[in-house]
């Protein structure tokens, strides 16, 4: 037992959980548990962020990007609001991110009292956005929360989590025991019988294809065993991008996928919402579909032959296992599959600029580099049309869809990825929303590139407004800064590019400076091609009433 503060206590436990790295903005309500993590800075480096939204998307960056916990902390109230897209996108996105904060005085709760940053209910507010949220009353209560909250964000479906303490509690003492630590939950076992009936299908399967999403960034290897055996392609929508690298003979990215998909007669859903296939695609009742997911309540919500509720990794093995006494020597497919891949790159290559621009950054971006995605019409574009060469290395909010959260969101992977070049594509419109964000890069000196594609609006409101409303434009067109005399305020290093091979050399140059640099990239406002064509081969209309991702 030790005599701690609830600061302490929280700070102890996090170090107990090989937490290095806390993101956050200090302030009131929180003294005491910066003050604790400020005595521990030799064991937990603290990032400060320009603003609460800022802490939790680097938070969430750090957790996607490594598949280890992002901690962020902020204040109550307006704090813990700013923060809430953060948490919704990590929710989204199966990430682990632990969201630290405080409340007002504990005798003050739910009072009504108007007390600084206080909300009607603030505990309720974060368990409608988070998997699991609880308060600390008293030090001795600290470790044994701390330790549920990382069960909670490692366990099954892996998602955010929250703890608050009131400000009365933070500094107060009292003995406690540091000695808690439970595991995560085990994933439950796949049913042998449903495995069995699986690989019956899988046998009898002419043109199989495995669907890989979120679930699967930790199955790379299984996955690729698995496709190998029985000569599927694996593809993915955003989520899943990656799983199996795009350099593999039986890799198709979305569009080459389909080009596949009408001879398609089996689907094997592996840590997927099957987004792709059931609503962008439209699958016919006469696919034959296998599903392995960790999360059973995933499984009524579309429709499949086989359900198997199974870690991703666990489940994929125990299906390669049943298969490989039954399986004969197959013909490679890779001839077939690049067939498929020429005829969707010379459409992609007709969505241009954005096409030649992505080439041009994965002409350089090396192969374990990682590209955080936005809501821009050139990562709209990546999604189909950039090729990822391992799990983790494609950052993307999910089914969120959440505008602004790229470049804050690749501090926080940099910060878990130092060796690493990180890229972020944003759009101006989305850019803006974390600009100050390029002070905590350049105090911390990452080495971030930030590629802002700058068509003077937001892109995609401007389309439909002029497609589907007869032009009546509001709020589309926007007037920027100098976004290269802007970044260079800041300290950081600028640069403007006009075209794919300027940006290509930009980024050449970009990789060699010791801090973020910014790369501004003029396009003329609406002169981009329509990305939609290809990521809704059934029409955008067909595909308006879809809800759910990979």
């Amino acid at each position: 037992m030790q005599i701690l503060s609830t600061g302490e206590a929280i700070v102890s436990s996090l170090i107990q959980h090989d937490v290095d790295t806390v993101f956050g903005v200090p302030g009131a309500h929180t003294y005491h548990l910066c003050d604790a993590l400020a005595r521990e800075n030799s064991k937990i480096n603290f990032i400060t962020a320009r603003h609460e939204q800022g802490a939790g998307h680097m938070a969430f960056g750090y957790a996607k990007s490594s598949g280890r916990p992002g901690i962020y902390t902020v204040v109550p109230g307006p704090g813990v609001l700013n923060s809430s897209s953060s948490l919704s996108i990590a929710y989204a996105t199966n990430s682990p991110v632990l969201c630290l904060t405080g409340n007002i005085m504990s005798h003050l709760i739910g009072r009504g009292r108007g007390q600084l940053h206080e909300l009607p209910d603030q505990l309720a507010t974060l368990r409608s956005i988070t998997k699991w949220a609880e308060r600390i009353n008293h030090p001795s209560e600290a470790p044994e929360i701390i330790s549920e909250a990382f069960r909670q964000m490692m366990s099954g479906r892996r998602g955010p989590v929250s703890i608050e303490a009131p400000w009365d509690v933070f500094g107060i003492k009292a003995p406690v025991n540091l000695d808690v630590k439970n595991h995560k939950k085990p994933a439950s076992e796949p049913d042998p019988e449903h495995i069995a009936i699986a690989a019956e299908i899988i046998l009898n399967a002419v043109n199989p294809m495995i669907v890989v999403g979120a679930g699967a960034q930790d199955a790379s290897k299984s996955v690729q065993r698995l496709a190998e055996l029985i000569q599927a392609p694996v593809t993915a929508h955003r989520s899943g991008k990656g799983v199996l690298t795009d350099a593999h003979e039986l890799s198709l990215m979305s569009v080459a996928a389909y080009e596949y998909w009408p001879k398609c007669d089996c689907v094997i859903g592996i840590g997927s919402r099957l987004e792709l296939i059931h609503f962008k695609w439209r699958a016919e009742p006469t696919v034959k579909t296998v599903r392995i997911d960790v999360d059973p309540t995933e499984m009524p919500r579309i429709p499949a032959d086989v359900k198997i509720v199974a870690d991703a990794t666990t489940g994929v093995d125990a299906l390669i296992n049943e298969l490989e006494g039954s399986v004969g020597p197959r013909q490679s497919r890779a001839e077939e599959f690049k067939g498929y891949r020429e005829v969707a790159q010379k459409k992609i290559n007709n969505i241009q600029p954005q096409a030649g621009y992505l080439g041009a950054i994965r002409n350089v971006l090396p192969k374990d580099g990682i590209l955080v995605e936005e809501v821009t019409q050139v990562a709209f574009t990546a999604r189909y049309g950039f090729p990822v060469y391992g799990p983790r290395k494609y950052i993307t909010s999910g089914y969120q869809d959440s505008l602004g959260f790229g470049f804050q969101t690749s501090v926080g992977v940099k910060v878990a990825n130092p060796d690493t070049s990180v890229v972020s594509i944003s759009g101006d419109g989305g850019f803006m929303f974390g600009v100050q964000e390029l002070a905590t890069a350049v105090q911390h000196q990452l080495n971030i590139v930030a590629i802002v594609f700058n068509n003077s609006s937001f892109g995609n409101v401007r389309r439909d407004q002029i497609n589907n409303f007869d032009g009546r434009l509001i709020g589309a067109d926007l007037i920027n800064p100098d976004f290269v005399a802007l970044a260079e305020s800041f300290g950081a290093k600028a640069l403007r590019s006009n075209s794919p091979s300027e940006l290509q050399a930009s980024l050449e140059q970009a990789f060699e400076e010791p801090g973020p640099v910014l790369i501004e990239v003029p396009i003329e406002r609406g002169s981009e091609t329509s990305p939609w064509s290809l990521s809704h081969p059934l029409g955008t209309e067909v595909s308006k009433p879809v809800t759910m991702s990979d």
